[in-house]
């Protein structure tokens, strides 16, 4: 990436408008200036006091920041607190005991509203039934759960007891269940009968037993389910608990345990460049710390404002901005378990509308599909909705292209909400560049400027600065409080993956492209691994391939990114067939079976969307795949590059034909 010169010229700049200045929270460039001058004078002096200020401590912390044994950092180490009790406890003490803390609507609209002592009750309730089965601090719990109330509840419900928890996206199939229960060693798993998403129910627990059976569970002692929607389920008496009859008639106070400082709040699951997905672990008090934080500082949270994230809790987006970030300042949330379409694709509209959301936090990929729709279904456009109770938005999960940042500026922030352009990534836990709402003059497409005390830079492969306007590697230069700690039982994996020698081990290396502009403004350009970023999910092409792979029928594959207008990168797989190649008609029939099958091994998010055969793969005569030139064939480019290298130049022709 180094040297490569950003292909976007945009030189539209929004300014933040005196009154969002003057009622923001960090208001003003100077007061960022400060924040950012007392991180560069006393870095850790700086990191221990925000979080003396921000968090509730059992025990006190006396060291801040531990390098001795790098990069396996440690932050506010000999402390102890509980992370459910920073956001439940607190807010019965603060005087928001009485205040909703969840509006949670169904995919059918049915609406709940729960205030903090009904959830700290709910929390309590789980937790106590949970402790009645025997578990302990330090095991792990797997999540596997429709958006819901419940779900929340039952990841605070680990966190109070001290259980990691391992959320797994209800979309992701019986074999990734699998994989994750294996590798996390879980031996409690929470789950539901079906969730329901655009008017269908979709099952869960059938999903549970099918990784069961595939083995390597046999650790798992309890399966607690949650009945959503009455579905038909396989029981097995000795091990299923349901989730209202554990918690029925337990005390609605469960007293939290107390954990150390680094004590491993969740390990969230995300794909890697082989096939093994990778288990990134987080800590409990610099995790907890940077969420709050950045609801303060990014959203500008205050107290009567109406905060709605629309990602899932199997996302870390969900992890930090609805299970945590959101409940640890006291804020009212909106919890949606549906789709943007269902019943139609005004949903998110109709939703503000009624709820008065005054922040929402949204997906690139969710924005361009509904520009979509209000083209095709006017009625559906945000301008028949009543929007005016939006102050502010966010774009989450990749980077926005700068027509969209307009329709969003425009068409739902009528022009007068900022927009926070975050870039994080699951591994560094929250927001690490992005706009203050109060400081940052806006630029379409930019994440802006890193968060005060983030040490964001861009280096060549050397590891030197680059000049601005140049393109170069993304590297954060210093350790933060909530970045990854480990990989889950990989160590190796962790340096080699995020600390390589190649940056002689000193930087955290994001895996992004990144280009800063004359005035300091941050870029993304995109992955500079094979790893694929469809509708703000990392997928590992290993992954893809290794399913594909596992299809009888099919011999050698290779998978790909390419441009795609709704959901930012789309999976362009090159299949090698173990029998001749197809003619069109049956070519299509066995693409749509690759990709049933690919939906199955994996979930749905990872099915290519284009399946291109050919004879061979263009490979080197050492049998290396040049995967440039199949990104070149994908985005339909045209080859230029040297292909004398090439065992058989011809099968480039042959997939150039998608199914």
């Amino acid at each position: 990436m180094s040297g490569i010169e950003s292909v976007l010229q945009e030189n539209r700049l929004f300014p933040p408008s005196p009154a969002t200045v003057s009622a923001a929270t960090i208001s003003g460039q100077a007061a960022y200036d400060a924040l950012c001058a007392e991180a560069e004078k006393d870095y850790a002096g700086y990191w221990a006091r925000l979080a003396r200020e921000n968090l509730l401590w059992q025990k006190p912390f006396t060291q801040t920041l531990d390098e001795s044994n790098a990069p396996f950092f440690k932050w506010f180490a000999d402390g102890e607190l509980n992370v459910s009790y920073n956001c439940l406890e607190r807010n019965l003490q603060n005087g928001n005991a009485d205040k909703v803390a969840i509006i949670f609507e169904s995919d059918g609209g049915e609406v709940n509203k729960v205030t903090y002592r009904q959830l700290y009750e709910k929390v309590c309730q789980l937790a106590n039934g949970i402790k009645s089965l025997g578990y302990q601090k330090g095991e792990r719990a797997i999540i596997y759960m429709p958006m819901s109330v419940e779900a929340i509840c039952a990841m605070h419900a680990c966190a109070r007891l001290g259980l990691t928890h391992s959320v797994v996206f209800g979309g992701f199939s019986a074999k990734s269940l699998q994989e994750r229960i294996v590798d996390a060693h879980a031996t409690l798993v929470i789950c539901a009968d079906e969730q329901v998403r655009g008017g269908k129910n979709i099952p869960l627990k059938p999903a549970v037993e099918e990784a069961f059976a595939m083995g390597g569970c046999e650790h798992v002692r309890k399966v607690i389910v949650y009945q959503r929607t009455g579905g038909k389920v396989n029981w097995d008496a000795n091990r299923d608990v349901w989730m209202h009859e554990l918690a029925a008639n337990q005390a609605t106070d469960c007293a939290p345990t107390w954990v150390d400082a680094e004590h491993p709040l969740f390990i969230l699951y995300t794909s890697g460049s082989t096939g093994k997905p990778k288990g990134v672990q987080h800590s409990s008090a610099g995790y907890l710390l940077h969420a709050m934080l950045t609801m303060k500082w990014t959203f500008d949270i205050q107290p009567n404002d109406v905060f709605w994230c629309t990602a899932d809790v199997g996302w870390v987006t969900g992890h930090t901005y609805i299970a945590y970030g959101p409940l640890a300042v006291g804020a009212t949330q909106i919890v949606f378990e549906g789709i943007p379409t269902y019943p139609h694709s005004g949903r998110f509209w109709e939703m503000i509308a009624k709820h008065k959301a005054s922040i929402f936090y949204t997906a690139p990929t969710a924005i361009r599909s509904l520009i979509k729709a209000s083209e095709s279904t006017p009625a559906s456009h945000p301008r028949n909705y009543d929007l005016s109770s939006l102050r502010l938005m966010g774009s989450v999960g990749e980077p926005i292209n700068p027509e969209a940042w307009m329709w969003y500026y425009e068409n739902v922030g009528g022009k007068r909400c900022p927009i926070v352009d975050t870039w994080w990534q699951t591994e560094t836990g929250g927001h690490m560049i992005t706009p203050l709402p109060g400081v940052h003059g806006l630029k379409p497409g930019s994440c802006t400027m890193p968060f005060p005390g983030i040490a964001a830079a861009i280096v060549d492969e050397t590891g030197n600065d680059v000049e601005k306007g140049k393109g170069g590697f993304l590297v954060i230069k210093k350790p933060w409080p909530s970045m990854i700690r480990a990989i889950w039982g990989d160590p190796e994996r962790f340096v080699k993956s995020y600390y390589p020698a190649d940056f002689n081990g000193k930087y955290y290396l994001a895996g992004d492209g990144a280009n800063r502009d004359l005035d300091g403004y941050f870029w993304i350009m995109g992955r500079i691994d094979d790893v694929l970023n469809v509708s703000g999910h990392r997928l590992g092409t290993m992954e893809i391939e290794s399913a594909l792979v596992a299809n009888p029928l099919v011999a050698e594959a290779a998978v790909v990114g390419r441009p795609d207008d709704l959901t930012g990168e789309a999976v362009v797989a090159f299949v090698v067939l173990k029998q001749s190649r197809p003619n069109a008609e049956e070519g299509q029939k066995i693409a749509k079976e690759l990709r049933e099958w690919v939906g199955k091994e994996i979930g749905p998010i990872a099915k290519p969307k284009e399946i291109r055969f050919g004879e061979n793969l263009p490979k080197t005569r050492s049998g290396k795949i040049m995967r440039r030139l199949l990104r070149d064939l994908a985005k339909g480019a045209e080859i230029t590059q040297d292909i004398s290298t090439l065992e058989n130049p011809a099968i480039l022709d042959q997939l150039k034909v998608a199914q």
